[in-house]
């Protein structure tokens, strides 16, 4: 191959992986509705003060981590070649690191205000 000749990726290709992608996706997301139903039944009114915030927060940002993996893994899909799939690669990974700050601040956040409002309800702690 010569060296200012680009690899392509072919377009079958592409369009199979773009496939396997979207069906991976519908999967998931049955599998999250699922968990979703699981984490709201009847027992979840019984958490303490704040913590199903947590919770409701945790599907949300679950959903949305996903959704951005499978928006990088459609891209990728469609990809015409190596410099562009090192591309999305970078700049996926830059934003998820900067997301999983804030998530982690976020969560920080919830949960110390889930515990202030859990130990403000317990009988006998004033």
């Amino acid at each position: 191959m010569p060296r200012n000749q680009q690899f392509e990726i072919p377009q079958e290709l592409r369009q199979l992986a773009e496939d396997n992608v979207e069906h991976a996706r519908k999967l998931y997301l049955q599998f999250m509705e699922g968990i979703s139903q699981a984490w709201t039944t009847p027992s979840a009114d019984r958490a303490p003060p704040g913590f199903n915030e947590i919770r409701e927060r945790a599907i949300k940002i679950t959903r949305e981590n996903a959704d951005a993996a499978f928006n990088l893994a459609r891209d990728v899909a469609n990809a015409k070649d190596l410099q562009e799939l090192v591309t999305l690669q970078t700049r996926y990974v830059q934003s998820q690191m900067e997301w999983y700050a804030q998530q982690t601040q976020e969560f920080g956040r919830l949960m110390a205000k889930a515990l202030r409002g859990a130990q403000s309800s317990t009988p006998g702690q004033d």
